[in-house]
């Protein structure tokens, strides 16, 4: 065999060991989750053909028919893997770090986007985007949380994990929105509110009640997209809204699977159960009338094509917007406050 095909298997081998096995459909390097493994195997052992053929490695052997068939075992073992995830398994897709983040779905779907920074008392959290933007020619606000999409951004973001100077921010932006009539959109995709001593000295709690309440309050159509985490009350402050979507393998629940299985347990390794339990996908959401849109993800979920499911969420928000746009503010706020007192109504069978 020749050198170079030894180190193209060699690199491919490596690639598979850390979990980063080929590029997606749109060039990117995707990682894979503990229980695609055998999505793994199959994906990978079709590369390695494919790297042999281009390199002559083969003799009679058609090696680009047989990576062929692989690629259609694949697509196969893909549709039966997500066909039905468990909820622990909804958590992992949505906390995958390929998915798109509230700063892709901005760059992509609104322009002119001009940030807005600072909570006018404390200082500017990072967490937290927000600014004024058109979506399709039409002025609205946005507001998200953003992960950050490699260490250093991680770490300057903290992680999509808000402080209270962030929370204060959306209020002074909401307030700005609720002024010139913008319609307010808000992506969703946070742990929780980050529970540091300084966040809880400088009023964590209240000033998330307060952006709920503010969310409440505004007479503009409000729309939130939950985009892949939706951690608690840091969820909610952005997401008490006239419309409530999510993403088909986001999840959205009062606290993590692992810290429930921490404090009802006292075992964090049994956050498999606690997923069950907090019936934190999205259909489960819907069900009980907490969400009121699905938008369905690519096959393989969001991390696998990032541009169609921008898109998807693109054309979720135009729908939703035209419900809302040219009713009273009034109208808005009453449905708003009647959409969250009429939760609870509804229930699962255990």
């Amino acid at each position: 065999m020749p050198q170079t095909v030894h180190a193209n298997l060699a690199e491919l081998h490596h690639a598979m060991r850390k979990g980063i096995q080929k590029p997606n459909p749109e060039g990117n390097v995707m990682t894979y989750l503990e229980f695609e493994k055998p999505l793994a195997e199959i994906e990978g052992k079709a590369e390695e053909l494919r790297a042999l053929a281009k390199t002559g490695g083969s003799v009679g052997i058609d090696l680009t028919k047989e990576a062929a068939a692989l690629d259609r075992k694949a697509e196969t073992a893909l549709r039966d893997l997500y066909k039905n995830l468990t909820p622990w398994q909804k958590c992992q897709v949505a906390r995958h770090q390929d998915r798109p983040h509230c700063k892709d779905y901005i760059e992509a779907l609104f322009a002119e986007f001009t940030s807005l920074a600072g909570d006018r008392a404390f200082a500017d959290d990072h967490a937290v985007m927000g600014g004024l933007a058109r979506f399709q020619d039409q002025p609205v606000l946005v507001i998200g949380h953003e992960k950050g999409n490699d260490t250093k951004t991680r770490i300057e973001r903290n992680f999509g994990m808000a402080r209270p100077e962030g929370y204060r921010k959306a209020i002074r932006l909401m307030d700005l929105a609720d002024r010139f009539r913008l319609p307010v959109i808000t992506l969703v995709d946070t742990p929780g509110a980050y529970p540091g001593k300084g966040a809880e000295e400088r009023g964590q709690a209240e000033a998330i009640a307060r952006s709920t309440e503010k969310c409440l309050a505004i007479g503009v159509p409000l729309i939130s997209i939950v985009i892949g985490e939706g951690g608690s009350g840091g969820a909610v402050a952005f997401a008490t809204a006239n419309r409530v979507a999510m993403l088909e393998h986001s999840v959205y629940s009062v606290i993590s699977p692992e810290g429930c299985a921490s404090i009802l347990w006292k075992d964090a390794e049994k956050m498999r159960e606690a997923a069950e339990a907090l019936r934190l996908t999205a259909q489960d959401l819907q069900k009980l009338g907490v969400i009121d849109r699905i938008i369905k993800e690519p096959l393989g979920g969001a991390q696998r094509a990032p541009k169609e499911m921008i898109d998807a969420v693109g054309k979720a928000i135009e729908a939703m917007l035209a419900e809302l746009v040219g009713k009273a503010p009034q109208a808005l706020i009453k449905d708003r406050r009647q959409k969250f007192l009429d939760m609870g109504t509804k229930g699962l069978a255990a």
